[in-house]
């Protein structure tokens, strides 16, 4: 696949806006690891190149370990994530593939039991950027 569209060259306030929510999670209180795992999850369901090699990396430097990076994609077989990932998890997979799973009540109330209101609108909002950030790779066919 060829590159497309430099698309944060064509639109600087999109990118700028993309930016911004980023900034505003980085203020969140979330911890830097759970944020990529969540980043690093939806890139692999979206199939985004350049986001999964970006946020692996930037996992490892959050600390994660191969074990964990290498099953990410089937943590539910695994015993690597904690109760609270595993929450997380879940709920990144569902509002990724928000037409198949519609964001089911019992993941809603799981996350309740480990995290704040706040911080679940935060997750959400962790969600729904990284999404957006790969629909502008996948869709520009950004390289790693």
């Amino acid at each position: 696949m060829s590159a497309r569209i430099e698309w944060a060259k064509q639109a600087p306030d999109a990118y700028k806006a993309m930016v911004g929510l980023e900034q505003a999670l980085a203020k969140s209180g979330l911890e830097t690891s759970l944020l990529e795992l969540i980043r690093l999850r939806a890139s692999q369901i979206n199939g985004c190149a350049y986001c999964i090699n970006m946020h692996a990396n930037d996992a490892r430097k959050a600390g994660e370990t191969e074990a964990r990076l290498q099953t990410l994609s089937v943590w539910h077989d695994t015993h690597f994530f904690s109760d609270r990932e595993q929450a997380v998890l879940a709920w990144t997979e569902s509002l990724t593939l928000l037409p198949e799973r519609h964001a089911p009540q019992e993941q809603y109330e799981r996350l309740r039991e480990h995290f704040s209101e706040t911080e679940i609108v935060n997750l959400t909002l962790a969600i729904a950027t990284i999404n957006a950030w790969n629909r502008f790779g996948v869709g520009f066919a950004m390289i790693p």
